[in-house]
């Protein structure tokens, strides 16, 4: 798949993605920077796309001490050190579909780095398609990097927010799988409980698991008239809705973010990282179970 497939599937913000063949072609290109953003820390040592740096979201871009995650400082520190100034235009990938991918862009976009790209299909695409994949480590010249102070308003949502967004019965989408959504488990298949003391959803919450937005085969994105037949057709959102999405610390969710933002060009959607992991143990909130 090329760009132009890309730009013909109707995306708001096609430019927002790249290919695999324009990626290839552009592995020496100085101006941009791949990051692998994995939640499996096995796979970048045993075979990454050449010049690619990674970035761990537990201890890159999480404050080690609070729930929370970098600041300022923290953040010029890290983009110092894989070679970024704010003119470099930074390529993510990783597993599960570009789960952190859209996890790690979603960060970096709270300290305003908008000269920023996500590859279509992830690293299953990459290795279906039989691309170069090595285990040597690059190095590039630390940079100076000043960014802005870390802005939590336009694309994050803190708990009282989402309280009033339920009080005012206004979006939320819930992207877990639908038993999370249920409550019939705390978790997803596979993973241990993180914390959580009750089941359920936030009252009005939307099922949309995230996965519902990629196509299995090879992790790319689906076209827009797709998306829009599942989020506008069966759940009746709108691009002019302000939405709140949340899963269990926020990672699916960011995808969700990302698909709602710039796959559909809605304004106002922001991401709840606290979900579940915080609003399953908050005292006094509700929730709901059928």
């Amino acid at each position: 798949m090329s760009a132009s497939d890309i730009a013909s599937r109707g995306y708001a913000k096609p430019e927002i993605l790249v290919s695999t063949e324009w990626l290839a072609d552009n592995l020496k290109n100085p101006n941009i920077r791949i990051v692998e953003s994995n939640e499996d820390p096995l796979l970048y040592p045993s075979g990454h796309i050449p010049g690619a740096v990674e970035v761990d979201w537990t201890t890159d871009l999480n404050d080690q001490v609070r729930r929370d995650y970098l600041g300022r400082e923290g953040f010029e520190k890290l983009a110092a050190r894989i070679g970024i100034t704010p003119d470099t235009t930074v390529i993510f990938y990783g597993d599960k579909n570009n789960w952190w991918a859209t996890y790690a862009f979603w960060v970096f976009q709270l300290f305003g780095h908008t000269n920023a790209k996500v590859l279509d299909g992830g690293r299953l695409k990459w290795e279906k398609e039989g691309r170069e994949l090595t285990r040597e480590v690059p190095t590039y010249p630390a940079t100076t990097y000043s960014a802005p102070e870390r802005n939590d308003k336009r694309i994050r949502a803190f708990r009282d927010e989402v309280l009033r967004h339920v009080e005012a019965r206004l979006p939320l989408v819930d992207v877990r799988s639908p038993a999370e959504y249920t409550g019939e488990k705390l978790h997803m298949d596979g993973y241990p409980n993180e914390g959580a003391l009750r089941g359920g959803h936030i009252p009005g919450a939307q099922s949309v698991p995230w996965a519902r937005a990629i196509n299995p085969e090879n992790g790319t994105f689906l076209a827009a008239d797709a998306l829009r037949a599942i989020y506008e057709g069966e759940k009746g959102l709108k691009p002019s809705d302000d939405v709140i999405a949340y899963c269990r610390i926020g990672e699916r969710s960011s995808h969700t973010w990302f698909v709602l933002s710039y796959l559909l060009g809605y304004q106002k959607v922001r991401n709840y990282d606290g979900s579940w992991t915080e609003w399953g143990n908050l005292v006094g909130v509700p929730i709901e179970k059928p």
